[in-house]
């Protein structure tokens, strides 16, 4: 008998109508039942057309890519439904043990898109509401709801990281599990929407990083316990990471499911939810509003500048 999975009832719908919440999913100990919402898999086999990932199965690991290589694979609105609805496929499929996360091109992720052609038709097409409540109900929907959702994924996730992995990016990566980089990999958090960065890297290296800010290199990613693994380049961590997932699936798909959660909820016990929600909430124009500048323009990513901090920095690996 397939087993129940609560996590991602199964009903047909189209992307036009993601967003409208639909599913209640307790979340871990000290927070309340909540509300979340779109990821749903379609009935039957059907899945999703994807524009802007692929999906594949590879004996009994989902491989899922970002597939935008000629933009740096930004993350936009529909990449995140286009992954959620690809997480939830390989989720309820039994003859997937673990899901490995790639990307095309020589970089996993330049962060959010901010204004590529099929971003802003979507926000044409699937506008926010106006105002706080809809800049909050955007930041929460595209970032917090999504995040928490995949972190808690009931088979194990590897990402695999090439080239850079900012903001947006580092938003993706740090939902999986397990990361393993290539030797190029370089990695730039932010201070708003999922803020995890204290419990990726600590709360003394959080401050140092984040004061300047400056990117992390894989190693010292590694040295930090953000990383698990790096590796030559990317075709070997890619390959690396996908045996590595073929020997995690051959085990009991319920048997990983309770260590993850297992694991996960002495994070929890430590406050790690609470404190994703509470940075998103806290007042004062906080992380729901991070990427707004008080001149209504978009903040970008500081890239020159931590690249710039980066190599002035002393007493790191690189």
């Amino acid at each position: 008998m397939k087993e129940s999975r609560p996590w991602f009832s199964k009903k047909k719908r189209t992307i036009e109508e993601r967003g409208v919440c639909s599913r209640i999913v307790p979340l871990p100990t000290g927070l309340a039942t909540m509300v979340l919402c779109s990821g749903l898999q379609a009935d039957g086999d059907t899945k999703m057309d994807y524009n802007e990932i692929l999906y594949e199965q590879v004996d009994r690991v989902a491989k899922i890519t970002l597939n935008r290589p000629h933009y740096r694979n930004p993350i936009s609105r529909i990449t995140i439904d286009e992954l959620d609805d690809a997480f939830a496929l390989a989720a309820d499929d039994d003859g997937i043990g673990s899901i490995v996360l790639c990307a095309k091109g020589t970089h996993f992720s330049a962060g959010h898109d901010i204004g590529t052609p099929e971003k802003v038709k979507d926000d044409e097409v699937r506008p926010f509401p106006e105002g706080v409540r809809g800049t909050f109900h955007r930041s929460w929907h595209l970032y917090i709801e999504h995040g928490l959702r995949w972190r808690n994924l009931p088979k194990p996730t590897i990402a695999v990281i090439q080239g850079k992995c900012i903001w947006g990016g580092w938003m993706v990566a740090t939902t999986m599990d397990i990361i393993f980089a290539a030797e190029d990999a370089q990695f730039l958090g932010s201070n708003f929407q999922y803020f995890s960065v204290p419990w990726d890297i600590g709360i003394r290296k959080a401050k140092e990083i984040l004061f300047e800010p400056r990117l992390i290199t894989a190693r010292e990613a590694r040295d930090l316990g953000f990383v698990n693994r790096v590796f030559k380049d990317q075709a070997e961590t890619e390959r690396e990471a996908m045996e590595y997932a073929q020997r995690v699936a051959t085990n009991s798909i319920f048997s990983l499911r309770m260590t993850k959660v297992n694991i996960n909820m002495a994070q929890d016990m430590q406050g790690y939810s609470n404190h994703i929600i509470a940075a998103h909430t806290k007042p004062g124009g906080g992380s729901n509003r991070g990427a707004q500048l008080p001149t209504g323009g978009r903040r970008v990513a500081p890239i020159a500048i931590a690249e710039e901090n980066l190599g002035k920095t002393k007493g790191i690996d690189r």
